[in-house]
């Protein structure tokens, strides 16, 4: 089948050369021309493990196509997919700006009966908007029908959770467009979820909502185990166990980021106002994932008597999670910024993400490696929980530091050991 992306990132890209893999061909239309040129030579502006080798191969094999040319890649496409970015405005709601935009550009370029599928993360209704888009700049004769099939990629984990991912939700009320797109993803494991428009737009919001309250309650558990003397890792542990709750999200640390948690979160909200109702539950959650990062800068701080003034602080990890060079939203940037302002000198290291996080942090300096960061260090963050970091050589690690004080912010190592080795040793709920 020949079918059409529109955006690059992610989500685009991660689903096209995936769908191009299967031995479909597909086009993947941009909006500037270095990109498109870079992609077209196997170079990507993002990084994915395993991804830039599909891409090469999938180029090679010419079935993964890179355009700016809307007529070029739709008028041979039976799918079309708008796989742009949606972020957050000031209120809180999705920027549907781009969408909007490239729906029209999609009607005028319709040549045949084509499906149009929304894959970016939208409110319920935006694909209603987006079929009367598409009524009024299509040529006249010309027939389409809306669809609409959220993601659920993990960074870090997209390829797998493209190929094999938990369900496959398919939003259409035309049984035409349902049949074409149940068949397009006849490659594809997981559960198909055949349901209406609007029930699609919900369960994406839905989805990230949950798992983002799971994180903040876990940091809630952690928070107020400390206070009363209890082990929060043991707790959550212990009811992550029971299977109606499951262990996955339940883990304390510093919080979520990224680029799907923090804006699904405020889009929920805002979706819920609008609707006339207060969900005040995600207002909570929200409010909680800003203490846990916040909690992270005063155990810095009391780990340094009070006073991170002049002191050398090394930042180990700057991505938002581990696997992704994304740095939006990363707990790193608030923990960072707030430090220099008060004074601190900061050193910091990631494996994937430091191109992007020179970008964003400033008056930092950039180590090269793990021990070049703790050199003279008076403390040590881990804010970011890279593997390489869990192997670290940490007698080498204390004698590179000016004090051997570690905080350690996604809980990866045993703090009786590095007490031992004579740290000192701080963690999230412990």
């Amino acid at each position: 089948m020949t079918i059409t992306f529109v955006g690059h990132g992610y989500v685009g890209l991660v689903t096209a050369s995936v769908f191009a893999d299967l031995g479909n061909t597909v086009w993947v239309i941009g909006h500037t021309q270095e990109k498109i040129d870079n992609l077209k030579k196997g170079t990507l502006p993002i990084y994915e493990p395993g991804l830039e080798e599909i891409v090469q191969r999938n180029v090679k094999a010419k079935r993964l196509l890179f355009t700016l040319d809307y007529k070029e890649a739709i008028s041979s496409s039976k799918v079309v997919f708008i796989a742009v970015g949606t972020p957050p405005m000031p209120t809180g709601e999705a920027d549907l700006s781009v969408v909007f935009e490239v729906a029209k550009k999609i009607g005028e370029n319709l040549k045949s009966y084509t499906v149009v599928v929304t894959k970016s993360t939208v409110p319920v209704g935006t694909n209603k908007k987006t079929k009367e888009i598409i009524n009024a700049a299509k040529p006249e004769g010309v027939t389409f029908d809306i669809a609409s099939i959220p993601e659920f990629l993990r960074e870090g984990q997209a390829i797998s959770d493209t190929l094999h991912p938990d369900r496959v939700v398919i939003g259409t009320d035309s049984k035409a467009a349902q049949e074409l797109l149940v068949e397009l993803h006849e490659g594809i494991d997981g559960e198909k979820v055949l349901t209406n428009i609007e029930t699609a737009e919900m369960i994406k919001y839905a989805a990230n909502s949950f798992l983002a309250t799971k994180i903040s309650y876990a940091n809630a558990i952690a928070h107020l185990s400390e206070l009363t003397g209890a082990d929060g890792i043991k707790v959550l542990q212990a009811i992550g166990l029971d299977k109606r709750i499951g262990s996955q999200f339940l883990y304390a640390g510093a919080g979520y980021g990224g680029s799907c948690f923090p804006k699904d979160v405020k889009a929920m909200i805002a979706i819920s106002s609008k609707a006339g109702y207060n969900f005040s539950l995600l207002k909570d959650v929200e409010e909680i994932n800003k203490q846990s990062v916040q909690e992270i800068i005063l155990k810095a701080k009391k780990l340094l008597s009070g006073n991170v003034k002049g002191k050398t602080i090394g930042v180990l990890g700057l991505s938002f999670k581990p696997d992704t060079d994304d740095m939006r939203d990363a707990p790193s940037i608030t923990i960072i910024n707030s430090l220099l302002s008060e004074g601190a000198m900061i050193r910091a290291y990631d494996p994937i993400a430091m191109a992007n996080a020179k970008k964003i942090l400033k008056n930092i300096e950039f180590g090269t490696d793990s021990y070049s960061v703790a050199r003279n260090a008076d403390i040590l963050i881990v804010v970011t929980e890279w593997n390489e970091f869990r192997q670290l050589d940490l007698n080498k690690i204390k004698e590179e530091m000016k004090d051997p004080v570690l905080l350690d912010a996604r809980n990866i190592y045993n703090p009786e050991e590095l007490r031992g080795m004579g740290f000192r040793y701080a963690g999230v709920g412990r």
